[in-house]
């Protein structure tokens, strides 16, 4: 190969990558926050899964990018292994859309398509306009990089050697699954292996029996990106990917015996061979999805066996995984629910203190300062992952929901504060065996239930979307003031009565201090969340 050559590959190859990730890129945007409600209606039925796995692949052009997002979200218990083997099998459907579409030999239109959409993606005032734009500049330069490939390439098919190499390979199907696993791998991407075969096969360069084997070890090689991406996660993380390695591996072991009638089905579909090529991947990963889409609860039993370990609890470890930040609508629904994660822990926090009333245990104390300072860690962590997203090229919809997380994750960590001091008040009751009246402790409960409904109403309005918890918010945290003043003042009556002691009398009103305080946060939340609706 000379040194002309190497560089026409390596430069169609740079351009289809770059090409690639533009498109996919543009995609996204577009999708906005359509990617993130697609998760939210994620159910049990790996039918829904299946076809969700499809449909995210097809916008971001990558299904090692998706099955690294499900690692993603199965290490942050957003999705369960049943759920996530019927993604991953989708995921394999969703990727042979980008050898579908350069199957369609546009080439000639490629600078035209650059053209079109660099008016948009330079020029244009509206982002919608813009993401389109980038869309059409990466389809252009996709296929642009798949012509300088072919072009680069074609000389090969006149030498000697490179015939003989082709022949050997044909006939040695091992040696094309091992020549797949490596490609893929090394490029780490599917699509851009498969492309490169296309390239080649469009320059009549290799055969449809030489690209098979190649694309069941592409098939296998696209595995390794989830593995890697699953070291040092949870262990229900690391079985994600290993089924995603199994699902590929079943496949080709189903089509090898076959290989020879698949050949001839593949080229009854076309005639042209960067089609068939296109056809047999499609072909390939759709009847490896409808054939074992129906054991995915056998492959979640298997590599659950292969896999040993007890699933990790969740407790009060933050999960925010890196590897999501490349897909920021995807980053920021984590950073969501671990916003609401702090919001659970600040709830946990007022519930414990309110049984404390009651039934003082130290147990419970040590619990609430714990959830204090996993609240400040969820604080610290998710704010620095924020800083981490937006560096990264977000929609309108994509920024307005960093701002908002921002605000919401301030006002939590507050009433993770005043839960703390909460802690402290009693803490300091038990130990020095202070006790409330009866009508004091039942006023405290009251009062505590009031602000816990309150503060739970203002974090359902944004985890369910609903207006009427974020409007009753701010007439309950009216209420919360004006009975704050009147158990002050019923306290101090009972004071001057001699009916508590003068110290009791102090960390009671403290409390009821730091519950108006919660309720003010709770109000904070609620306003945010209508604010944002008006807009």
């Amino acid at each position: 190969m000379t040194a002309e050559m190497l560089f026409g590959l390596l430069g169609g190859l740079g351009l289809f990558l770059f090409g690639m990730r533009q498109m996919g890129d543009g995609l996204q945007k577009m999708a906005g926050t359509r990617m993130r409600r697609l998760l939210e209606v994620l159910t049990s039925n790996q039918i829904l899964g299946m076809l969700l796995g499809a449909s995210i692949t097809a916008v971001i052009q990558s299904s090692s990018a998706t099955t690294v997002m499900v690692v993603g979200f199965v290490n942050a218990g957003l999705m369960n292994l049943p759920q996530a083997i019927g993604v991953i099998m989708g995921a394999n459907i969703g990727t042979t859309v980008t050898a579908q579409l350069i199957a369609f030999d546009i080439g000639e239109y490629s600078l035209l398509f650059v053209a079109l959409g660099a008016l948009p993606y330079l020029f244009g005032k509206q982002r919608g306009h813009r993401y389109l734009g980038q869309v059409l500049v990466g389809f252009g330069l996709l296929f642009i990089g798949i012509e300088t490939m072919k072009g680069a390439m074609h000389p090969l098919s006149e030498t000697m050697a490179f015939a003989n190499l082709t022949l050997a390979m044909s006939d040695k199907w091992f040696y094309g699954i091992i020549a797949g696993i490596v490609m893929t791998a090394v490029l780490q991407s599917s699509s851009a292996t498969i492309g490169i075969l296309q390239g080649l096969a469009g320059s009549g360069l290799v055969s449809l029996e030489l690209v098979l084997p190649i694309l069941f070890g592409n098939n296998i090689g696209t595995t390794v990106t989830a593995l890697l991406s699953s070291i040092g996660t949870s262990v229900t993380a690391r079985r994600a990917a290993m089924s995603h390695l199994f699902f590929n591996v079943v496949g080709t072991l189903i089509f090898l015996p076959l290989l020879p009638w698949f050949a001839k089905v593949v080229r009854l579909t076309a005639t042209a061979p960067i089609r068939q090529i296109a056809n047999a991947h499609t072909i390939f990963n759709v009847a490896n999805t409808i054939l074992l889409l129906p054991f995915a609860g056998a492959l979640a039993y298997l590599v659950t066996r292969l896999v040993p370990g007890r699933p990790d609890e969740r407790e009060l470890t933050l999960h925010l995984d890196s590897r999501l930040l490349g897909t920021p609508s995807v980053a920021l629904e984590q950073a969501s629910t671990e916003v609401s994660r702090m919001g659970e822990m600040a709830l946990e926090m007022l519930g414990i203190a309110r049984s404390h009333l009651t039934n003082p245990s130290d147990d419970a104390l040590a619990r609430m300062l714990a959830l204090e300072e996993a609240i400040d860690q969820y604080e610290e962590g998710i704010t620095q992952y924020l800083v981490e997203v937006s560096k990264r090229s977000l929609s309108e919809s994509q920024a307005e929901r960093h701002r908002q997380l921002y605000n919401l994750i301030n006002d939590i960590e507050r009433v993770g504060d005043h839960g703390e001091n909460i802690e402290e008040l009693l803490a300091h009751k038990a130990s020095n065996q202070i006790a409330f009246s009866e009508t004091a402790t039942q006023e405290l409960e009251e009062f505590i239930d009031y602000t816990m409904e309150t503060f739970r109403s203002a974090l359902l309005a944004w985890e369910e979307d609903k207006p009427e918890y974020a409007k009753a918010v701010k007439d309950r945290e009216a209420q919360i003031d004006h009975q704050e003043q009147l158990l002050r003042r019923s306290h101090i009556d009972r004071l001057n009565k001699n009916l508590c002691s003068p110290i009791s009398g102090v960390i009671f009103l403290d409390i009821i201090s730091n519950l108006e305080r919660i309720g003010d946060h709770a109000a904070n939340i609620a306003e945010l969340y209508l604010g944002e609706r008006m807009h």
